[in-house]
């Protein structure tokens, strides 16, 4: 069986805080020209999308040098859609222990792909430093429902928390939330694949194959993707 994981691009369609707007417009038409063709305008990390190692680490291999069998994926799932709340640290305990040799990924299902083009899609819950490194240390890769494993800054509302004449975010990221990239630091650091914007992930079994191929963008930090899941019957 084949499932598809993927969010569709389109037109206006959510983006991480500071990354290009998408737009996709007709070019050429059947009526005008005979034809259709379109113009796609978007970051490299739009909508469901891998990061190369290039992403966070100045001297990072690019997307188009990863050998492309990376990203045929034995992938186990992580269900922990009814035990996470908003900017929720993912901890270490919460990961298997041991999956040496059973997958190349762990996809973990946070239930906020429910949340796709809204304000609180930003407040996801986020790996651990000590998460990630488990990954990095049990030879896996991480893919999720959210915008990706690092915390993403809480969108800016008007609200009793929040100035809406500054623009300043409403939500108070947590005191030992963690700044920066540490955890796409540790999984692209050792080339683990991290696999972002997931979505369908319900009702998966435990065990299934994960296509996620990128595009083959010279000198890329990431791509959009196509993820498929596969898995017997």
């Amino acid at each position: 069986m084949f499932r598809d994981l993927s969010r569709p691009i389109e037109t206006g369609m959510p983006t991480y805080p500071g990354d290009p707007e998408v737009t996709l417009s007709p070019d050429a038409t059947h009526a005008e020209d005979g034809y259709a063709t379109s113009e796609l305008r978007a970051g490299s990390h739009a909508g469901t999308h891998v990061d190369a190692p290039r992403h966070t680490l100045a001297d990072g291999e690019p997307v188009d040098a990863v050998d492309a069998g990376s990203f045929a994926l034995d992938a186990r799932l992580v269900d922990l859609s009814d035990a996470l709340g908003e900017r929720e640290p993912i901890a270490a305990e919460t990961l298997p222990g041991s999956v040496r040799d059973e997958c190349d990924l762990l996809v973990v299902h946070t239930g906020w792909a429910d949340r796709w083009g809204t304000d609180s899609y930003r407040d996801h819950p986020h790996l651990t430093e000590a998460s990630a490194e488990r990954c990095r240390d049990l030879g896996v890769g991480v893919g999720l429902d959210t915008f990706g494993p690092d915390p993403t800054p809480p969108a800016p509302t008007a609200s009793k928390s929040g100035d809406p004449s500054t623009g300043e975010p409403t939500g108070t990221p947590a005191g030992d939330e963690p700044t920066g990239t540490p955890a796409h630091d540790a999984l692209l650091g050792a080339g683990l694949p991290i696999v972002e914007n997931l979505c369908s992930l319900a009702r998966l079994p435990d065990r299934f194959r994960l296509y996620a191929f990128p595009l083959r963008l010279r000198d890329g930090d990431g791509s959009p993707v196509r993820a498929v899941a596969e898995w017997e019957a």
